[in-house]
């Protein structure tokens, strides 16, 4: 099982100096990959439609493929992911040109996490229209995967050549498990669930591995994203290994900071004890 942190793309501290500082930490660890969030921007505090279960701060973000492209420019090793970018929210053909070129510049380090969004207010303020938000998802899933197929591309009836051609990133589909599940086995290299437990997720992996079995599509990848408890390690590493038992092919610790010291303590953590008890 590989293992992988958040990368902090939003809050006041995502800032120039902060993002280099982190990325650089990263890239020394031992660490597998790091993961950034998608927002696109949070109405006026106390005016939202619902409980939104993520802090107010994430609204001011740097943009998930801005941060991705960053990212690859300063690192040399580390492979790195969204945990998700709401493919609603950017037109299909430009979100394919963003992973080609990030993917031609980083080397083919890139894990491209998705869902298909939830956050009302957003949604308003794109004109997208909420409801049509899964059909939207699946459609610029499948002219991903003919951008990147070689073939031209028919889009609005016009045809062009996708070019330069580059190797896919793995598509991580996230979102409530009994959308994603089919999602991930009809148009994923995978399934990202967030915040279960070992022993709830053990089942669904079995269940969702089969599915991909008898769809043809053989062994995909389950990609779980979870904080561990750092503050016990031998929880920590429990948890972490039964995971790797339960069938999770990649761990992603998530966990808040503010500074790059903060950043280095718990990289550290995970580089050093956690990593090492999984392999």
């Amino acid at each position: 099982m590989k293992i992988g942190v958040n990368y902090r793309n939003w809050g006041p501290y995502a800032i120039r100096e902060n993002l280099l500082a982190c990325a650089r930490i990263a890239d020394e660890s031992t660490l597998d990959s790091v993961w950034v969030n998608d927002h696109i921007a949070f109405p006026p505090s106390g005016t939202w439609s619902i409980d939104l279960p993520v802090p107010e701060q994430m609204g001011n973000i740097v943009d998930p493929f801005a941060a991705m492209a960053f990212l690859g420019a300063v690192t040399s090793r580390i492979h790195f992911g969204s945990g998700v970018v709401v493919l609603p929210y950017r037109p299909a053909l430009p979100t394919a040109k963003w992973l080609q070129s990030i993917q031609v510049l980083s080397g083919e380090r890139m894990l491209f996490g998705v869902g298909a969004g939830y956050f009302p207010e957003e949604f308003t303020a794109l004109g997208v229209p909420r409801n049509q938000r899964g059909k939207i998802t699946d459609d610029t899933l499948d002219l991903l995967h003919l951008a990147f197929s070689g073939d031209p591309v028919n889009c609005n009836g016009q045809d062009i050549v996708f070019a330069p051609q580059t190797k896919r990133p793995p598509f991580l589909i996230g979102g409530a498990t009994e959308i994603a599940i089919p999602r991930a086995i009809a148009r994923g290299d995978g399934w990202m669930p967030m915040g279960i437990l070992p022993n709830d997720l053990a089942p669904l992996i079995k269940d969702f591995q089969q599915r991909a079995a008898d769809a043809g599509r053989g062994t995909l990848e389950v990609a779980i994203m979870k904080t561990l408890p750092l503050e016990n390690l031998g929880e920590a590493v429990e948890m972490a290994q039964a995971y790797r038992d339960a069938g999770a092919t990649h761990l992603v610790h998530t966990q808040s900071y503010d500074t790059p010291d903060e950043y280095r303590a718990f990289v550290d953590v995970v580089s050093r004890e956690i990593r090492p008890a999984i392999q």
